[in-house]
């Protein structure tokens, strides 16, 4: 009887504390849900992968780029350098050319101002000539002319050479005609027909002039030739 009444004791308890235990409200405060995350909450960012590859290739690769960045660096000085080389090698060639010009020009004009005096004195000596002056007044005029003009081939760097007496060099003398000679007088020039000039050593024209033969010289050179 009593092991009835204790069981039915328990029965009440457990009757009694059921409702209570249906009323009791639980209230979850974890804020971060396991379906979706809050509104506002930012997902963890992903840390990065360790790096694979050896440390003295990682140092290599270093080295590799900055060496690249000099040469880069290098290079665009290189260009620089050039570019401003061209700029002044340009104006020092024009600045030559501009200087060789009006030199040119100078010696130009300081030639033609020398030949003036002699246009005038022919002109002076062709008047004379008009006005019915004497010879020997024409001759003197002439000569005055012909020294002017010698003084003005002179003022300009021409020379004349003298061709006479001298060794016939068919480099500077053209041989016009031949004239017979004694054996020790062959191969010299025995008349000059017309001068030559030079300019600062340079051949303007050669002389004209008569070259002397020994008798049997002329058969022998055909002879040697043959």
């Amino acid at each position: 009887m009593r092991d009835g009444m204790a069981t039915g004791e328990a029965r009440a308890s457990e009757a009694d504390a059921a409702p209570a235990a249906e009323g009791i409200r639980v209230t979850d405060r974890r804020r971060v849900s396991l379906d979706e995350p809050e509104e506002g909450a930012h997902a963890q960012e992903p840390q990065d992968a360790p790096s694979l590859k050896p440390k003295y290739v990682e140092e290599l690769e270093a080295r590799t780029r900055a060496a690249e960045g000099l040469a880069q660096d290098v290079q665009a000085r290189f260009e620089q350098v050039r570019a401003e080389l061209k700029r002044e090698t340009d104006e020092v060639r024009q600045r030559l050319t501009r200087t060789a010009d009006e030199r040119a020009n100078r010696e130009k004009a300081a030639f033609v101002g020398a030949l003036l005096p002699v246009m005038e004195n022919l002109q002076r000596a062709m008047e004379a000539a008009e006005s019915g002056g004497s010879l020997d007044a024409l001759l003197e005029g002439l000569r005055g002319t012909i020294n002017g003009f010698e003084n003005a081939l002179a003022s300009g760097g021409i020379e004349t050479f003298t061709a006479s007496g001298e060794q016939f060099d068919p480099e500077m003398h053209e041989a016009v005609d031949t004239i017979e000679v004694e054996a020790e007088r062959d191969g010299l020039v025995t008349a000059e027909y017309g001068r030559g000039y030079r300019m600062k050593g340079q051949l303007l024209r050669p002389a004209r002039v008569q070259v002397g033969r020994a008798r049997g010289a002329g058969a022998q050179a055909a002879a040697a030739d043959d």
